[in-house]
C-alpha cells in the first residue's frame, strides 16, 4: 500500500508543480509559491513514507 501512496503522490508533486509554473507565469506569484510548498510537502511526505516502507521490510526480515 505504501508503495502505491508513494506512487500517487509523485503523480500530485508534478501536476502541482506544473500549476505553479502557470500560476506563476500569469502573475500569481503568492499562490504560486504555495503551490510549490504543498509540491515540496508532498515530497517530504515520501520521504516519511520511504522510511517507512524500509522499516517494514527490514522487520519482516527479522520474523
Amino acid at each position: 500500500m505504501i508503495e502505491h501512496w508513494i506512487e500517487h503522490n509523485e503523480s500530485h508533486i508534478q501536476s502541482f508543480r506544473e500549476w505553479a509554473q502557470k500560476a506563476k507565469k500569469d502573475g500569481f506569484l503568492e499562490a504560486s509559491e504555495d503551490i510549490f510548498e504543498a509540491a515540496n510537502k508532498i515530497e517530504e511526505s515520501n520521504e516519511h513514507l520511504n522510511k517507512a516502507k524500509e522499516g517494514l521490510f527490514h522487520l519482516r526480515g527479522k520474523m
